[in-house]
């Protein structure tokens, strides 16, 4: 199991190397980054001296190594719009991100592992069908359309929650289903299948001819075992939302750090797009990480092993 842990993480390192290579680039994908900060009425003197500032003159390996050897200490240098240190601005946007995070895969685990496990226990039932509609609704549907919907119908016409803002929870309520619902479809689909599998076993069976009753034979011993790789994939989404909570903060006008990196792309604030895009990817890798930890955990082979 140590082998295997060693071996996740020299990967995840890779990858997050492979992250930060590409996150420098996006700097010089659009063109001359001192250009583009002088805007389009300077004149070629104004250019060359925001170049000399900011060290584009430079080589851009030295460039890439200062950018890198300040990242692994935290400096991920001053945002041009906000005229603030990049990393200050993210951890005080990144406190909403996560609170958004944390409520929408609550709501979706709360929601989707039911849903799975009683259209497992009555398959096409029609629990089971209304299970298998909001699956495939929730993969079909985007999210900006979804969060549009609601605050057309909860906001404008019934008023019963505030369509935007950070105040109190009821401001949090439709941006954590428009989240969540982004992941339900895949955790209901596999605790269903991972309860029907389960059932089918015959230590199930076994259980039962010894007079268990009905929700300790569900509950202890078949969703016991059927939430395993939920619980892993839980990890996982709550990568994706992190990083997929630009657009959900954008509709709701959550000033968190998916709010952050409209604002940035917006404004051309290059500094903090990249940092945001590193730091989005060092979650979803990070979260990739812990899920294959639990993963090979969670299996006897590999705790044998």
């Amino acid at each position: 199991m140590i082998q295997f842990i060693l071996k996740r993480l020299g990967l995840a390192l890779l990858v997050a190397l492979t992250v930060s290579i590409i996150s420098f680039s996006l700097l010089f994908l659009s063109g001359d980054p001192a250009a583009a900060l002088a805007g389009e009425t300077a004149s070629d003197q104004d250019v060359e001296a925001i170049r000399r500032l900011y060290g584009f003159d430079r080589p851009m390996i030295v460039q890439y190594w200062d950018w890198l050897s300040g990242a692994l200490t935290g400096d991920l240098g001053e945002s041009y719009y906000f005229k603030l240190p990049v990393t200050t601005l993210i951890a005080d946007r990144l406190q909403i991100t996560m609170l958004l995070g944390v409520c929408g895969i609550s709501f979706a685990l709360l929601t989707a592992v039911p849903l799975g496990v009683v259209a497992a226990i009555r398959p096409n039932s029609i629990i089971d069908r209304v299970a298998l509609f909001l699956s495939v609704a929730g993969q079909a549907m985007p999210s900006f359309w979804f969060g549009l919907i609601l605050i057309v119908v909860f906001a404008i016409q019934l008023g019963w929650l505030p369509p935007s803002g950070t105040a109190t929870w009821a401001h949090f309520v439709m941006p954590t289903i428009v989240l969540g619902y982004y992941a339900m479809p895949a955790i209901m689909r596999l605790t269903r299948a991972g309860m029907l599998d389960v059932l089918s076993s015959d230590y199930i069976r076994t259980a039962r001819a010894k007079g268990a009753s009905e929700g300790r034979v569900l509950f202890k011993h078949a969703l016991r075992n059927a939430i395993i790789p939920v619980v892993s994939l839980a990890a996982v989404q709550m990568g994706f939302m992190l990083g997929g909570s630009i657009v959900v903060e954008s509709i709701f006008a959550l000033h968190g750090a998916g709010y952050l990196a409209w604002e940035s792309i917006a404004r051309n604030d290059l500094p903090t797009v990249q940092a945001l895009i590193l730091v989005f990817s060092l979650f979803y890798i990070i979260f990739t990480f812990l899920s294959d930890v639990l993963n090979a955990w969670l299996d006897p082979r590999m705790r044998a092993g």
